[in-house]
């Protein structure tokens, strides 16, 4: 009993300090953070459902946060933070598969959602699958390029800092 209610504990814990972490990292690098060309930082931390589930509920907390935060209008905070949710979900689906898989569904889901956000809530008038191209990229750089960085740096401990059973 103590023990699963300990796990719990842990639980919400980890996913508090990701979301706020996330959420930190994304305001702090604001400039690049938003709009039709960003590379968030923060998107790095979309590896972390390959140590710990709690990463999937923090990150979402963590994107919705930032982008209430940071001003943006609701169909980005509901649509934009849903990409964050959806890449998180299925990166710990691919927990157990090749690590370089992990990366791809942060990615795939923002470089798909994020440009309709842009083009009817902020009416971008950039062509969709330019947008796409653009967030890719950004995608690509945090999340393939930072997040297997973090990844790298992070897999040594996973047994000492990620104790959840």
């Amino acid at each position: 009993m103590k023990e699963s209610r300990n796990n719990k504990v842990l639980f919400m814990a980890q996913a508090a300090m990701i979301a706020a972490i996330y959420t930190v990292l994304t305001l702090l690098f604001a400039p690049f953070s938003y709009g039709e060309v960003q590379v968030r930082i923060s998107e790095a931390l979309t590896i972390l459902p390959v140590f710990t589930p709690a990463a999937i509920p923090g990150l979402f907390i963590g994107c919705l946060l930032s982008n209430i935060l940071g001003g943006m209008a609701l169909p980005d905070i509901i649509f934009g933070s849903l990409a964050t949710l959806i890449g998180a979900f299925f990166t710990w689906q691919l927990r157990h598969k090749n690590k370089f898989l992990a990366p791809l569904p942060p990615i795939v889901s923002n470089m798909i959602i994020v440009p309709f956000i842009l083009r009817y809530a902020y009416q971008v008038p950039l062509p969709i699958p330019f947008m796409m191209l653009t967030i890719g990229i950004g995608e690509v750089i945090s999340c393939g390029v930072l997040g297997m960085l973090l990844y790298t740096a992070l897999n040594k401990y996973r047994r000492t800092i990620f104790r959840i059973s």
